[in-house]
């Protein structure tokens, strides 16, 4: 009689979906490129996701104006694929807040801005090696960015 009864529970259940948020940092000129990817079988509800340069060994940091921190060519935050709401981002600083309202299964975001090193002899051109280290952080979770320039968080298991 117990089988029957842990079976039928069994089916029941709703199965549990994994999801993760991914960033992507690219090098370019005169632009560097972030890229959001929201990779979830179900939608994802409202959070702020945070990109710290500031944990980088390298000195990031973001320039924005030609008056500031940053050095020679600098570039203001544009989006490019879809959008959201930003934390305003002055020249120098080593931190900015994306405020999503929500992602859709496969939903990508992009972004162009321009980003500094500030302890090298190259400081205009940042590769994803100097990224090593610093932060993405999303729904309580933080992510170290790699070599590559790619931060992953695994987010909370969603139902169908």
């Amino acid at each position: 009689m117990r089988l029957p009864l842990l079976l039928a529970c069994l089916c029941a259940a709703t199965p549990a979906l994994s999801a993760s948020l991914t960033v992507t940092f690219r090098d370019g000129a005169p632009k560097d490129r972030f890229t959001v990817t929201y990779d979830g079988a179900c939608a994802a509800s409202a959070t702020d996701l945070v990109i710290d340069l500031g944990t980088a060994p390298a000195g990031l940091i973001f320039d924005t104006t030609g008056a500031g921190a940053g050095v020679e060519v600098f570039q203001p935050l544009e989006w490019v694929t879809g959008s959201a709401r930003t934390s305003a981002v002055t020249d120098g600083d080593s931190a900015l807040t994306l405020s999503l309202d929500g992602l859709a299964p496969g939903e990508v975001l992009a972004f162009t801005i321009d980003i500094d090193d500030t302890t090298s002899t190259r400081q205009i051109t940042v590769d994803g090696s100097e990224m090593v280290g610093a932060t993405l952080r999303v729904a309580g979770m933080e992510g170290t960015f790699d070599a590559t320039g790619t931060a992953r968080v695994d987010l909370p298991t969603c139902t169908s």
